[in-house]
Protein backbone atom coordinates (compact mmCIF):
# COMPACT_ATOMS: atom_id res chain seq x y z
CA UNK A 1 0.00 0.00 0.00
CA UNK A 2 3.00 2.39 0.23
CA UNK A 3 2.98 2.97 -3.26
CA UNK A 4 -0.83 3.37 -3.37
CA UNK A 5 -1.97 5.71 -0.50
CA UNK A 6 -0.72 8.44 -0.58
CA UNK A 7 -3.23 11.54 -1.66
CA UNK A 8 -4.08 11.49 -5.30
CA UNK A 9 -1.97 8.14 -5.89
CA UNK A 10 -4.41 5.13 -7.14
CA UNK A 11 -7.10 6.86 -8.97
CA UNK A 12 -10.31 4.63 -8.83
CA UNK A 13 -13.59 4.46 -11.22
CA UNK A 14 -15.51 5.77 -12.43
CA UNK A 15 -17.35 2.90 -11.09
CA UNK A 16 -17.00 -0.50 -8.90
CA UNK A 17 -17.81 -3.06 -10.54
CA UNK A 18 -19.64 -6.12 -8.26
CA UNK A 19 -18.87 -10.11 -8.94
CA UNK A 20 -21.63 -10.50 -10.67
CA UNK A 21 -20.76 -7.60 -13.38
CA UNK A 22 -17.47 -9.72 -13.95
CA UNK A 23 -17.48 -13.00 -16.24
CA UNK A 24 -14.28 -14.24 -14.44
CA UNK A 25 -11.59 -12.55 -12.55
CA UNK A 26 -9.25 -14.72 -13.69
CA UNK A 27 -9.20 -13.54 -17.07
CA UNK A 28 -9.05 -9.38 -17.30
CA UNK A 29 -6.66 -7.82 -19.45
CA UNK A 30 -5.02 -4.78 -17.57
CA UNK A 31 -3.12 -2.21 -19.25
CA UNK A 32 -1.48 1.16 -19.23
CA UNK A 33 -0.51 3.68 -21.46
CA UNK A 34 2.00 6.92 -21.01
CA UNK A 35 1.89 9.18 -23.54
CA UNK A 36 0.71 6.52 -26.55
CA UNK A 37 2.83 4.35 -25.83
CA UNK A 38 2.21 0.76 -23.85
CA UNK A 39 4.18 0.20 -20.48
CA UNK A 40 1.76 -2.12 -18.72
CA UNK A 41 0.29 -5.22 -20.50
CA UNK A 42 -0.99 -7.98 -18.82
CA UNK A 43 -3.66 -9.76 -17.18
CA UNK A 44 -5.39 -11.15 -13.65
CA UNK A 45 -4.49 -14.49 -14.54
CA UNK A 46 -1.01 -13.52 -13.80
CA UNK A 47 -1.70 -12.59 -10.06
CA UNK A 48 0.98 -14.43 -7.91
CA UNK A 49 -2.08 -15.63 -5.38
CA UNK A 50 -5.61 -16.05 -6.46
CA UNK A 51 -8.25 -13.47 -5.21
CA UNK A 52 -10.24 -15.98 -1.97
CA UNK A 53 -6.51 -16.92 -1.30
CA UNK A 54 -5.26 -12.96 -0.86
CA UNK A 55 -9.12 -12.35 1.13
CA UNK A 56 -8.84 -14.94 3.19
CA UNK A 57 -5.03 -13.41 4.16
CA UNK A 58 -5.89 -10.07 4.53
CA UNK A 59 -9.06 -11.34 6.98
CA UNK A 60 -6.37 -13.04 9.26
CA UNK A 61 -5.33 -9.67 9.94
CA UNK A 62 -7.82 -7.24 9.54
CA UNK A 63 -11.91 -6.92 9.26
CA UNK A 64 -13.02 -6.00 5.96
CA UNK A 65 -16.50 -5.22 4.98
CA UNK A 66 -18.18 -4.33 2.01
CA UNK A 67 -16.79 -1.41 -0.65
CA UNK A 68 -13.40 -2.28 0.78
CA UNK A 69 -10.66 -2.67 -1.57
CA UNK A 70 -7.63 -4.47 -2.04
CA UNK A 71 -4.94 -2.90 -3.92
CA UNK A 72 -2.77 -6.21 -5.10
CA UNK A 73 0.18 -4.71 -6.62
CA UNK A 74 1.08 -3.97 -10.33
CA UNK A 75 1.79 -5.66 -13.68
CA UNK A 76 5.70 -5.58 -15.15
CA UNK A 77 6.41 -2.29 -16.74
CA UNK A 78 6.65 0.53 -14.29
CA UNK A 79 8.75 3.43 -14.46
CA UNK A 80 10.57 2.61 -11.71
CA UNK A 81 11.64 -0.52 -12.64
CA UNK A 82 13.00 0.29 -15.95
CA UNK A 83 17.00 1.02 -16.68
CA UNK A 84 17.05 4.07 -16.42
CA UNK A 85 14.29 4.65 -14.65
CA UNK A 86 11.17 6.11 -15.72
CA UNK A 87 8.89 8.71 -14.06
CA UNK A 88 5.95 10.63 -14.79
CA UNK A 89 6.78 13.86 -15.51
CA UNK A 90 4.33 17.01 -15.51
CA UNK A 91 1.89 17.10 -18.65
CA UNK A 92 2.35 12.98 -19.12
CA UNK A 93 -1.15 11.67 -20.39
CA UNK A 94 -1.64 8.15 -18.59
CA UNK A 95 -4.53 6.21 -20.20
CA UNK A 96 -4.91 2.46 -18.35
CA UNK A 97 -8.06 0.04 -18.44
CA UNK A 98 -9.37 -3.30 -17.63
CA UNK A 99 -10.62 -4.58 -20.72
CA UNK A 100 -14.77 -4.76 -19.92
CA UNK A 101 -14.57 -2.90 -17.07
CA UNK A 102 -13.54 -0.06 -18.88
CA UNK A 103 -10.72 2.88 -18.99
CA UNK A 104 -9.67 5.87 -17.31
CA UNK A 105 -7.47 9.16 -18.54
CA UNK A 106 -5.24 11.37 -16.13
CA UNK A 107 -2.99 14.06 -17.15
CA UNK A 108 0.16 14.40 -14.40
CA UNK A 109 0.68 18.01 -12.96
CA UNK A 110 3.68 18.73 -10.81
CA UNK A 111 2.90 18.22 -7.13
CA UNK A 112 5.20 21.26 -4.78
CA UNK A 113 6.08 19.41 -1.20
Amino acid sequence: MKGKSADTFAPLGPFLATADEIRDYRKLKIWLQVNGETMQDSNTSNLIFDLPDIISTISQYMTLTPGDIICTGTPAGVGHGKNPPQYLKSGDHIIYGIDGLGEASQRAIAWDS
